[in-house]
């Protein structure tokens, strides 16, 4: 379960000041997935940040599966994001140098598997979102679909408790945006993740167990 209680972000200060979150109240079961969507700079990805521990809060706390995740320093917030999240961002991240393999690699070699697992880590996980052909392409060898699911294997090579997706549509056509929100879907169905998603498209929330919709920092429907 993730939950949040009165997280702001705030940067700047005095006139300058820019509240990006504004006290907010967050509660996520585990197993669902969470849709979360509002206007541009509402600060959606601003509280998938905070839930990803890519940024900290200004104030507030925030517990993931039982942990106070503010009180790690930055060595414990590398290991809990490794072992414990998983994270899919819109323009893909792949190192373009690397081979579809290759890019799932590497969060298993840091999190200290042997050659043997990760081989064999990498080559299931890409058969489980249909990839098993692509292997040894490299990412410009690929489409903007299998690129996004080569990161979603990434993503999920760790098996992770929560997967967190920042618009991992926004640079997909409809066709591609389908298969990839039915992978997501399927996968939070069979393995039981939880996933949290940030949406700008309303065609998507038919996907989603639940909408948290963002307004100026605020919540203002479905925190909970």
């Amino acid at each position: 379960m993730i939950i949040g209680s009165n997280l702001a972000k705030i940067y700047g200060k005095g006139t300058v000041e820019v509240r990006a979150l504004d006290g907010v109240d967050i509660r996520i079961r585990k197993g669902e997935f969470v849709g979360i969507t509002g206007a541009s700079g509402s600060g959606k990805s601003t509280l998938l940040h905070l839930l990803g521990l890519l940024d900290r809060p200004t104030t507030g706390t925030l517990v993931i599966d039982g942990v106070d995740v503010g009180l790690l320093g930055e060595r414990g917030r590398t290991l809990f994001r490794l072992n414990r999240l998983g994270y899919v961002f819109q323009d893909y991240a792949l190192v373009p140098e690397l081979t579809a393999e290759e890019n799932i690699y590497l969060p298993s070699r840091v999190r200290g598997m042997t050659v043997k697992e990760c081989t064999r880590a990498c080559r299931d996980i890409l058969s489980l979102v249909g990839l098993r052909d692509r292997v040894d392409f490299l990412p410009g060898e690929m489409s903007g679909g299998e690129q996004q699911r080569v990161a979603i294997a990434r993503a999920l090579v760790n098996n992770p408790a929560i997967i967190l997706a920042d618009e991992p549509c926004a640079n997909l056509d409809t066709r591609n945006s389908t298969i990839i929100l039915d992978l997501i879907r399927k996968l939070n169905r069979e393995l039981k993740q939880t996933v949290v998603m940030v949406s700008h498209e309303e065609w998507h929330q038919k996907y989603f167990d639940r909408v948290i919709v963002l307004k100026d920092g605020k919540i203002v429907s479905g925190g909970d």
